[in-house]
C-alpha cells in the first residue's frame, strides 16, 4: 500500500471519528491500568461490569490492596482467567505503593515490570493516559492492518513497528483506536462488513463481501 493511500485511510478514520478513546471505564491512570490488565481474553463491556462495583471501593493501589487477592477476585470472578488476573492486580498494586509512590510510572521498562503489564498494556496506558504517540496492537488492529494492507506483518511486534514506521505523526496519538474501533465493529474477524466500510475502496483485502 502506498502513502497517499494510507493518509486517505487515517483521514477518513480521523473524519468520522475525530476523538476516539478506549471503550474501557476509568478516570485515573490507575483505573486505566487495571481495566486493561483485566480485558486480557475478554471484551470491554464485561471488564466494564466489574470495574463499575470493583472501583468506587479501591480507586487507589493501596486501597485495592487492601481488599486482597479474594477481595479482588469477588468483583472480577465474572471475567475470564480472575483467578491469575487477581493475583496481579495485587501483586501490582503492592509495586506501585512500595517502589512508586501508589502513582502509576509514565516509564515503559517500569510499567511492564508490573505482573500481568505486557508491551501492549504498556502501550495502551502510554498512550490513553499519557498521551504518548505509541501503537498498542491486539487481535483487531493486527487483523485490520493485515487484511486492509495498511501494516503487514506476521506477528503483533511487526505490525506495530510497521505502523509506526508508516503512520504519519499527526495520526499517531489516535490510529490505536481508529483501528480496534474499525476491527470490532467493522472489519470483523469472520464476515468482515466491508459493504458498510468507509474505506471500502481503499482496502487491499482480496475478497471483498457483499
Amino acid at each position: 500500500m502506498n502513502k497517499t493511500k494510507r493518509i486517505e485511510i487515517l483521514s477518513r478514520l480521523r473524519a468520522a471519528n475525530p476523538n476516539p478513546t478506549t471503550e474501557l471505564e476509568y478516570s485515573s491512570p490507575f483505573e486505566l491500568l487495571i481495566a486493561v490488565l483485566l480485558s486480557a481474553q475478554a471484551t470491554d463491556v464485561g471488564v466494564n461490569k466489574a470495574t463499575r462495583k470493583l472501583f468506587p471501593v479501591a480507586r487507589t493501589p493501596a486501597a485495592m490492596l487492601a481488599l486482597g487477592v479474594d477481595g479482588v477476585k469477588d468483583y472480577i470472578k465474572t471475567i475470564g482467567l480472575f483467578n491469575t488476573k487477581a493475583e496481579n492486580v495485587i501483586k501490582t498494586c503492592r509495586i506501585l505503593v512500595e517502589q512508586h509512590n501508589g502513582e502509576v510510572p509514565e516509564n515503559r521498562e517500569a510499567l511492564e515490570a508490573l505482573p500481568g503489564v505486557g508491551r501492549k498494556t504498556a502501550n495502551v496506558v502510554l498512550n490513553t493516559a499519557f498521551r504518548w504517540p505509541t501503537i498498542a496492537v491486539d487481535t483487531h488492529i493486527f487483523r485490520v492492518s493485515n487484511r486492509t494492507k495498511l501494516a503487514p506483518g506476521k506477528n503483533v511486534d511487526e505490525v506495530e513497528q510497521k505502523l509506526l514506521k508508516v503512520v504519519p505523526a499527526e495520526f499517531k496519538l489516535d490510529v490505536h483506536h481508529w483501528l480496534i474501533l474499525h476491527g470490532r465493529y467493522t472489519c470483523v474477524a469472520r464476515k468482515p462488513k466491508c459493504g458498510s466500510c468507509l474505506i471500502e475502496d481503499l482496502c487491499e483485502f482480496k475478497t471483498k463481501t457483499e
